[in-house]
């Protein structure tokens, strides 16, 4: 990270007055009164599993540890959808015993409460932990693979699984398998009935959804499912889902398409005009680069940035014109496909990709965000193979106790809004410290040097509590870890996260972002009427 010189910043430091000459700055403009831009569900920033976690089902059973819970919890309310390329190979047998591991992981869980946590690792999870690096890379070199091969699921699967969720303050979105054919034509729902009969007779309260990325079906198995084709099979699962008590309500999202180019707009299109009454909400993916070939500077450009909004409008254009009345999700996302970019999606510089997603998506209206992933393989994980949180963590912490749901009007006058972005909410109101009309700006500066953000003469006089994040250690903008107004963030222990202190500003304070870095900031008794 390259920073003004130590004259310059003796000149000029965040929350202080201007002295000497004066840097640029650029003013605020808010949109406190009238109605906001719009409003995103409270479940906004959600997490997702990949279904390759359960490809061994030894390693499903990471999912019962206390640290990886706790950090799951923090992150609540949400979704948690299992799901990816894997969910159209997995096969759910009733019948089948469970591993050795998985029996012993859940008879450890099983004697605390139906939450409670077990301190510390036993013998199993050391193992399992040493054996993961090897299993992480065959999943990773298994997404190149022409073709896929077929994995059982057992029972205890599926109960370590909805433990998690359930425990972590998650709602389960569950993937069925969609590649099950009959004849290479209609869906095989057979297999998704065992399950459906397992779910049922457990009580869980889950949602669903049916197939991952067909636009990529062909490629992955050799079998094409045009759009209207599976628009009928989706039909097919709502009138099955029907068929059961406890699911008649439960929610079922799709189709879960890849990045809407053109063949994939015409699947999405067909699919909406045959099954679009049967979802709850449109899914679909997005990922900004090759996790293989993305450089350093695609995660901190402008123009990689603004190819999200282009997609947004897309898959908006489709929706608005067969289906106006859906939602619109965003399924799976991260910053590069492919498990992520090696030595940056699991840094501080996938920050900026991170918090700009969530920024644009809330702006434009997808209603849910669902992160890839929260654990697994690769390195677009919140949390590491060592069930420690990275960069993009604490991030998602902080959006989720500062951010509320409702998106507001900003711009910036005397700068160019593509590599200084900046995002603004009502402030969320669960947080004991703020209040309603409290508002949340956050900001991105993709400058080689501290930009300043002046608040608008009416809000002069406001209090404004800083959240700057920025790299720690010799890594700067790739490093693993993170500080929070000075202080790194790192757990106290397996159960409890730290305090998220804020830096008070006093009225009339200049917001100063360094180089490469980003924030939250909160105006307090802002008294925005959008707000109310």
């Amino acid at each position: 990270m390259v920073l003004e010189t130590s004259e310059q910043l003796l000149c000029w430091l965040p929350g202080r007055a201007l002295s000497r000459a004066q840097p640029e700055v650029a003013t605020l403009s808010l949109g406190l009164r009238g109605r906001p831009l719009g409003e995103v569900s409270p479940a906004f920033l959600s997490l997702t599993l990949d279904a390759s976690l359960a490809q061994d089902p030894r390693y499903i059973t990471f999912l019962s540890n206390p640290k990886l819970r706790t950090l799951a919890r923090a992150l609540s309310p949400g979704f948690l959808r299992f799901g990816g390329t894997k969910t159209d190979f997995l096969i759910f047998d009733p019948h089948k015993d469970s591993t050795s591991e998985e029996k012993i992981i859940w008879e450890l869980q099983a004697k605390q409460d139906a939450c409670g946590l077990r301190s510390g690792f036993s013998a199993v999870e050391e193992l399992l932990l040493a054996q993961w690096p090897a299993q992480e890379k065959l999943i990773l070199k298994e997404q190149y693979w022409k073709k896929h091969k077929n994995t059982t699921i057992t029972r205890n699967t599926v109960d370590i699984l909805y433990s998690f969720a359930n425990c972590s303050r998650f709602h389960l979105v569950f993937g069925l398998n969609a590649l099950l054919r009959k004849n290479g034509l209609q869906w095989d729902s057979s297999n998704a009935e065992l399950l459906l009969d397992y779910c049922a007779s457990r009580r869980y309260d889950m949602s669903w959804e049916l197939g991952n990325e067909p636009n990529s079906f062909r490629k992955k198995s050799g079998v094409y499912v045009d759009g209207f084709q599976l628009g009928r099979d989706f039909v097919r699962l709502r009138h099955l889902l029907d068929g059961y008590p406890l699911y008649r309500r439960a929610r079922l999202y799709g189709p879960d398409v890849g990045r809407p180019r053109k063949r994939t707009q015409r699947l999405l299109r067909s699919f909406l005009k045959s099954g679009g009454k049967a979802i709850d909400s449109v899914t679909w993916h997005h990922y900004y680069v090759n996790g293989r070939s993305a450089t350093r500077e695609d995660f901190l450009s402008p123009d990689v940035l603004d190819t999200f909004a282009t997609a947004i409008r897309d898959v908006f254009e489709i929706v608005d014109g067969t289906t106006p009345s859906k939602k619109v999700w965003l399924g799976e996302t991260s910053s590069a496909y492919g498990g992520g970019a090696p030595n940056l999606s699991n840094t501080y510089i996938a920050g900026f990709m991170w918090l700009d997603k969530l920024g644009l998506s809330a702006r434009q209206g997808i209603d849910v965000v669902m992160r890839q992933v929260f654990f697994g393989a690769g390195t677009y994980h919140l949390v590491d193979a060592n069930f420690e949180p990275l960069p993009d963590y604490w991030l998602s912490l902080l959006y989720k106790n500062l951010v509320g749901t409702k998106v507001l009007h900003v711009s910036l006058k005397g700068a160019e809004q593509r590599r200084l972005r900046v995002y603004l909410h009502c402030t969320n109101t669960h947080h004991p410290k703020y209040r309603e009309g409290d508002v949340t700006l956050f900001a991105l500066n993709l400058y080689n040097a501290t930009r300043y953000l002046q608040l608008p003469d009416g809000l002069s006089s406001k209090h404004v509590d800083e959240y700057l994040l920025l790299p720690h250690g010799k890594g700067n903008i790739l490093s693993k870890s993170i500080q929070l107004n000075g202080h790194v963030l790192r757990m106290v222990d397996d159960k409890m996260l730290p305090a998220l202190n804020e830096k008070p500003l006093g009225p009339g304070s200049i917001l100063g972002l360094p180089a490469f870095s980003y924030g939250f900031y909160v105006i307090k008794n802002a008294k925005a009427t959008a707000c109310i």
